[in-house]
């Protein structure tokens, strides 16, 4: 599984306008959303917000990856947004989170939900990656850099 077989240019969002947690949860859920219109926002948010309490997803390194699962998904879903100014995640190193992706999963999928999270993972670890991310000028060059990286793994 490729991270740009799950996402589209359409569903990166280079300048989240969101300062808040929820706020950018939000935005992406909508950029998720305006491509799968079947898919209720509101109820996307209770599920992210759901796994929040379990503890956050803002992992560290201006990095943070909200997830959750819905019961009507037949497939695994992918947003992506950056914010230049950053937004207090609760990331575990302390640090705003600066790049977000957002992924949901049908509700019996944890294999395919768990590779998504480590691919994520995997890409971000890269100081050089994030740089590149947070340099891109536009959805088109973020995705181009996603693609790149993921013919490496």
């Amino acid at each position: 599984m490729k991270l740009t077989d799950i996402l589209s240019p359409e569903r990166i969002i280079p300048d989240l306008q969101a300062r808040g947690k929820r706020a950018v949860m939000m935005e992406l859920c909508q950029a998720l959303c305006r491509e799968r219109p079947d898919l209720d926002p509101e109820r996307l948010m209770e599920v992210l917000l759901e796994r929040e309490r379990l503890g956050s997803t803002g992992i560290g390194d201006g990095i943070a990856i909200p997830h959750g699962k819905l019961p009507q998904l037949a497939e695994l879903q992918l947003a992506f947004g950056r914010s230049q100014a950053g937004v207090d995640f609760d990331s575990l190193d302390g640090k705003p989170a600066h790049l977000f992706f957002l992924v949901v999963a049908p509700e019996n999928s944890a294999g395919v939900h768990l590779k998504a999270l480590a691919r994520i993972s995997r890409l971000l670890k890269s100081h050089a990656v994030r740089k590149d991310l947070m340099q891109a000028r536009d959805a088109q060059e973020m995705f181009q850099i996603i693609q790149s990286q993921d013919e490496e793994f």
